[in-house]
């Protein structure tokens, strides 16, 4: 899991804007990028500015985040 803040929530086109830390699995540095999202049900449990936990993973050429969780 890698810590983040949500920058932006596109219903839209389905993807997510996180500014994240270290994301190691994917030996990624820290930076803010869009990523897709495995489950879009997922987008209607965060809003722009929530800190959060999530997982990322390669899925066809793609980097889609799996899980989100509000951080601790």
């Amino acid at each position: 899991m890698a810590d983040g803040e949500i920058r932006k929530v596109d219903m839209g086109t389905k993807k997510i804007t996180i500014k994240h830390g270290e994301i190691k699995n994917l030996d990624m540095p820290g930076m803010t990028m869009v990523f897709q999202v495995k489950d879009p049900a997922m987008l209607d449990k965060v809003k722009s500015g929530d800190k959060i936990r999530f997982k990322a993973e390669k899925a066809g050429g793609a980097i889609v985040v799996t899980d989100i969780q509000p951080a601790k």
